[in-house]
């Protein structure tokens, strides 16, 4: 196969530019995540009269929108085509962001009928309402709403980001390049703390979501002319698209829809489902409620230098997630295993580095620097673990289905998400009011631990059920 590469003398390396554009729409899909955690605490709720309840509620049914769409937007991108199915998708995702901007207003309207005012006259308007159970009632379905629209079209993010790969990359490089491109989440977080908080804090918090949700467009004007299928790229020679198609799979045969009733009559779908289901939660727990953590627990705002500099570690330090995705390639080259082995020892590597969440919160009485580090390893442990879960479908099915099964499985750990974050939301709320007590941490502080030690055993629990129902690389021939 080398020698053949060879002869047709040295290959393009397109792949790489859109890896690169998937890791740009990575990185802006979870800049328009953060957006919210890094603003509800400080920005938001003061002015909405906002609890731990209500704002683990939305971001709870965020979560099951999210895995609703995921279901059908792996159906979508696989009938409209990587291309235009990843247009659709962020240009819904970009208008859901900056539509959170005009909660205040429409909240101003709807409680004082004061509907032609700017950011600052809606909050003036919003502090004057005396009834604060109306205004909490309708922020909350507003920014439900806004949610719902971003959880649509953020869920194409993976199924299209997962295809372009299958199209673009073969088997035994897609873990890297999925790696890769993932590796935007972790930038997009990183970002965000440095750049979201002082946009909230010097314009306003609306101008946060519109400044952010613009980034979505532009992405979308250089998708336009980036993207073509390998065999129709001029900037793709003939020596690379001989790399990219050396497992016999074709970029240029047509493909036959996919019934979701015939996805689920394998075993391997349902290992991709549960391992999701089972640990997708543990990223969107973190997403989603570390800044609410530091600023609960240790008084450390999002707002502040102090805050800002804290998030951005715990995701700097997450990037050694980069590593799973180069170390399926060692095994398959090296140790000369399949795939689907490589992968699942790997992902077994990786779900071991969860069990350091356990300590989190134990070792905060010391610094809060402590379970910044220990949650920034939990983190690259479980980025690392998805770059493979997400390759699995790739290995053991056709191009063609990949889409389908990706949104299967994206449902899945968004049901899962959205179990993790309503709980945690009314047990942190409970745990304050009550001063519940556990394993001698008291209040918020009981609560929090309650869940890392959930987070702790995740992906292990994935990976026996995964490794039980697919104990070897079976891949699907009759799909």
């Amino acid at each position: 196969m080398n020698n053949t590469f060879n002869n047709m003398g040295k290959r393009t390396n397109y792949r790489w530019v859109i890896c690169s554009m998937l890791f740009f729409a990575t990185t802006i899909n979870y800049l328009d995540r953060q957006v919210l955690s890094l603003t509800w605490k400080d920005f938001i709720a003061p002015e909405f009269h906002w609890t731990n309840t209500h704002y683990g509620t939305i971001t709870a049914l965020f979560s099951i929108f999210y895995a609703i769409s995921m279901l059908f937007a792996g159906k979508f991108i696989d009938k409209l085509g990587t291309k235009k199915g990843y247009m659709w998708a962020i240009g819904i995702w970009s208008i859901g962001a900056c539509l959170h901007a005009f909660c205040g207003i429409l909240t101003s309207g709807i409680t004082a009928n004061q509907w032609f005012v700017g950011f600052e006259g809606a909050r003036e308007v919003i502090a004057l309402v005396s009834d604060t159970g109306v205004v909490v009632s309708v922020s909350v379905t507003l920014f439900i709403i806004a949610r719902l629209v971003l959880a649509l079209g953020e869920a194409g993010n993976y199924p299209a980001a997962i295809k372009s790969t299958a199209e673009y990359f073969p088997k035994k490089d897609r873990a890297l390049a999925t790696s890769l491109f993932d590796a935007g989440s972790v930038v997009g977080a990183l970002a965000a703390p440095v750049t979201i908080p002082v946009i909230a804090r010097t314009w306003g918090w609306e101008m946060a979501f519109l400044a952010i949700g613009a980034l979505g467009f532009i992405w979308m004007g250089v998708w336009m002319f980036v993207y073509k299928k390998p065999h129709r790229n001029a900037a793709v020679n003939a020596g690379e698209l001989a790399y990219i198609n050396q497992d016999g799979e074709d970029s240029d045969k047509k493909e036959d829809k996919v019934p979701y009733m015939k996805c689920l009559k394998y075993r391997q779908t349902w290992a991709f489902a549960l391992g999701k289901f089972l640990t997708d939660g543990v990223w969107f727990f973190f997403l989603f409620w570390t800044p609410a953590y530091l600023s609960a627990v240790y008084d450390i705002k999002s707002s502040d230098p102090k805050g800002q500099l804290a998030i951005f570690m715990l995701y700097l330090i997450s990037l050694v997630s980069i590593i799973g995705g180069w170390l399926p390639s060692y095994f398959v080259d090296k140790k000369k295993m399949n795939p689907y082995a490589g992968r699942m020892k790997t992902m077994l590597i990786f779900a071991s580095f969860l069990l350091i969440a356990l300590l989190a919160q134990p070792l905060g009485h010391i610094s809060y620097w402590l379970p910044v580090i220990v949650i920034g390893i939990a983190m690259a442990g479980h980025q690392a673990w998805s770059a493979n879960i997400f390759t699995t479908v790739s290995d053991m099915f056709p191009k063609k289905a990949v889409g389908t099964i990706v949104g299967i499985g994206g449902m899945a750990g968004g049901v899962g998400a959205f179990i993790i974050n309503k709980s945690s939301g009314v047990l942190f709320d409970y745990a304050g009011q009550t001063q519940m007590t556990f394993m001698g941490f008291k209040g918020e502080e009981a609560g929090y631990f309650i869940i890392f030690s959930i987070c702790a055993f995740s992906h292990l629990a994935g990976w026996v059920v995964m490794k039980t129902l697919v104990p070897e690389y079976k891949p699907i021939t009759d799909l």
